[in-house]
């Protein structure tokens, strides 16, 4: 049945409803001051722009994020190394332009969200009662961008004067690589022009009350495997078939996966000091109208696994061990990588940022972050993936954090949330960091020790 409101009735309940809703908007944010409520409704701005892969709205993005440069009165430009993916940098000049400047890099893009598995829209920016923003890109990372911006905001309005120059960078496609965007801008005169001493990108929360920082990253091994075989009748018992030998194979690389998910749970390795491998995909069998042909055993099986390898690990041994336990030859199986990301430079180095005395922006970093009343864990190997990796590999020094404590990781999770008072905090974090880098002085023992910084 059809209920039809009269249009007078659907004004009235239409600004009844908008009341409502602005009044459980307002509770939310009712214990903030009014310029923290404002930074709360930027954020929820941004977070509202569907940015999702595979078909993001990067030019709303860019078009909010200039304006938002704007009106602090930032230098900002929209770049397209690649038609329709604007990348958007955003400068605020120092007094000394000659020394090497500061780069806040995040990204644009989110993942994908299954609608149904949320309590709330994914692009909604939704507050519920415990001041939790229920958004794609909470967490990972719109957070961190729009950060960097709330702390500038702050830093110009009290009238610091940067001797460094800052650059904050919003880069497009980080979730499906990169390289459209860091690959592109990190190669790219543009880049060599701003004279980059060091970088912050990206980092996870922290269910505790200490922050975290990496230094560097696992890279990503996409790997297919491949088995062939007789067909046949779904009652026969063959050598050889093609699942036979994948079942084989998933077998020897669960063993391989839960000894290294023992030595985390052990506590004897950090998560992203292991090689992880999990399976991204399985196809196998004929397919039918209603399914697939149960009664058939398949010629062909195929399975993809994201692995996931950290810089100390052993490459050579890894890919002996697929060559001849994951998938042998003598049993009809063949591999490829789809993706495989350099782990070492062309001298065997590992693509790491150093956490000690030779690296001035290490410490600048620690103190900051204790100044603005922060612990910190050790710092550590990123279990994934960022934009990080197209820097460090121009030896660049590369720290990721995202100021989360007490937060539950939900990075690409359903119901990814950042509650509105964790987020406040973090500004507070990165205008300690921003002021101590942009104000720094090298000496010469630190000139010495860093060389290319």
């Amino acid at each position: 049945m059809e209920f039809h409101v009269p249009n007078t009735v659907s004004f009235h309940l239409s600004l009844l409803i908008l009341v409502a809703w602005s009044s459980v908007q307002a509770s939310h944010s009712s214990s903030l001051s009014s310029s923290a409520a404002e930074t709360i409704s930027r954020f929820q701005h941004y977070l509202q722009i569907n940015t999702s892969q595979p078909t993001p709205n990067y030019y709303q993005a860019s078009d909010f994020l200039v304006s938002q440069a704007k009106s602090s009165s930032l230098q900002s430009q929209a770049i397209e190394f690649v038609r329709g993916k604007p990348f958007v940098l955003i400068k605020w000049p120092g007094t000394n332009p000659h020394l090497p400047s500061i780069l806040l890099y995040s990204h644009t893009d989110v993942v994908p969200s299954e609608i149904d598995k949320w309590k709330y829209d994914p692009f909604s920016a939704h507050i519920d009662d415990n001041g939790n923003i229920y958004a794609r890109g909470s967490q990972d990372m719109k957070c961190v961008g729009m950060q960097y911006l709330e702390a500038v905001r702050r830093l110009k309005a009290s009238g610091l004067q940067p001797l460094r120059s800052i650059y904050l960078a919003f880069s497009p496609d980080e979730e499906i690589g990169g390289q459209d965007g860091a690959a592109k801008f990190a190669e790219s005169e543009v880049f060599k022009s701003l004279n980059i001493g060091v970088v912050l990108d990206e980092g996870m929360a922290s269910a505790d009350e200490n922050y975290r920082i990496f230094y560097a990253e696992r890279s990503a091994r996409w790997l297919v495997i491949k088995a062939i075989g007789q067909p046949g009748h779904g009652s026969r018992l063959y050598d050889n078939s093609a699942a036979e030998n994948m079942m084989k194979s998933l077998e020897s690389i669960r063993r391989f996966r839960a000894s290294q998910f023992d030595m985390i749970k052990a506590g004897l390795m950090a998560e992203g000091e292991v090689i992880s491998v999990n399976m991204a995909y399985s196809t196998a069998g004929t397919p039918s109208p209603t399914g697939f042909v149960m009664n058939l055993q398949p010629s062909e099986a195929e399975v993809g696994f994201d692995i996931r390898v950290p810089p100390t690990a052993d490459l050579e041994s890894l890919e002996r061990r697929i060559a001849d336990e994951w998938a042998p030859a003598s049993r009809n199986m063949t591999f490829r990588f789809l993706a495989k990301a350099p782990v070492h430079d062309e001298f065997g180095n590992p693509f790491t940022t150093k956490t000690d005395s030779s690296n001035p922006w290490w410490g600048l970093l620690q103190d900051a972050i204790q100044r603005a009343g922060g612990k910190l864990h050790e710092p550590g190997i990123f279990p994934a993936s960022t934009d990080s990796r197209y820097f460090r590999r121009l030896g660049l020094p590369a720290f990721g954090f995202s100021p989360m404590a007490n937060t539950p990781i939900l990075l690409h999770d359903h119901n990814e949330f950042l509650n509105q008072e964790v987020y406040l905090k973090g500004i507070t974090m990165y205008e300690s960091i921003i002021k101590a880098y942009a104000s720094y002085v090298e000496n010469e023992g630190n000139r010495a020790s860093t060389g290319d910084l």
